[in-house]
């Protein structure tokens, strides 16, 4: 079986503080040996140079870098143009994504889905990068049916990745069934659960209503009743997501990828817990 492993997520510092803070909470999460922090991309590109600023930084850190790329109100020649910036800055590793399109943009570009971003990205560069690509355990929330979501996916790793990430989830079984159902259609490549730490109701369920992750009614009915409570919101989060990776660990999961809002705190006490 091969080593599990362990990544971060980031999103692009919009703000000189920003830009601090990311490096702080970098600095708090790099003794923890991450196989690669990914750095998201903004619909259409609108946060193209901060994510380019971001993984060039990471990586000469001495971190492997693995910046998003999503490719919807985007055209061939600029998405070669950035494929091309990554490769001159020694960038191996991409997450490819359809990704939303940005208000106001009527266009929806060249692009239609993931699957013609990976093709694009292996027919122009080959080998060059290792291409990580998005599941839905509870099914993408434009998806016209559970099966029509799983032939989605297949499509990806078809067209030539490497391996996916998982949007975030609290059930495990989801999971689980999710996993099951892409091996049964002839997917090997690894699927790293998408781990969100829980420190924020409001922020929890605003994010979760935007990308169709479900939170359990009786998590959300317990994060509800903590009302500002942040410290008694914490902890329970902290019990909530610890049991889960540790259910997840436990079955053999590939690793871990950790969405952790450009903060450490949470991440790295369920990391302590975990004993990773």
């Amino acid at each position: 079986m091969q080593d599990r492993y362990f990544s971060f997520e980031f999103f692009p510092p919009k703000t000189a503080e920003g830009t601090e803070k990311l490096r702080n909470t970098r600095a708090q999460l790099a003794p923890l040996k991450p196989k690669y922090i990914s750095v998201t991309f903004g619909a259409g590109g609108t946060t193209q140079q901060g994510t380019l600023d971001a993984v060039l930084e990471i990586q000469r850190e001495g971190i492997e870098a693995a910046p998003h790329l999503s490719c919807v109100g985007s055209s061939r020649e600029s998405i070669r143009a950035i494929l091309q910036q990554y490769r001159d800055g020694g960038i191996r590793h991409i997450v490819a994504l359809r990704g939303d399109m940005p208000s106001g943009m009527g266009e929806i570009g060249e692009f239609r889905y993931a699957n013609e971003l990976v093709e694009f990205i292996r027919a122009e560069t080959g080998d060059w990068f290792n291409i990580e690509v998005a599941a839905y355990p509870e099914y993408h929330p434009q998806a016209k049916s559970p099966r029509h979501d799983l032939d989605n996916f297949v499509r990806k790793v078809k067209a030539g990745a490497d391996s996916a990430i998982t949007q975030y989830f609290y059930n495990a079984d989801a999971y689980f069934r999710f996993v099951d159902d892409v091996r049964a259609l002839g997917v090997e490549v690894p699927i790293v659960p998408g781990i969100m730490p829980i420190t924020n109701y409001s922020q929890l369920m605003r994010f979760s209503e935007m990308c169709g992750a479900e939170v359990p009614r009786w998590v959300a009915k317990r994060l509800e009743s903590f009302g500002d409570d942040r410290e008694s919101i914490r902890a329970f989060g902290l019990d909530v997501v610890t049991g889960l990776c540790e259910r997840l660990l436990a079955a053999g999961v590939p690793g871990l990828h950790f969405y952790t809002l450009n903060a450490a705190g949470a991440t790295k006490a369920i990391w302590q817990r975990l004993k990773l």
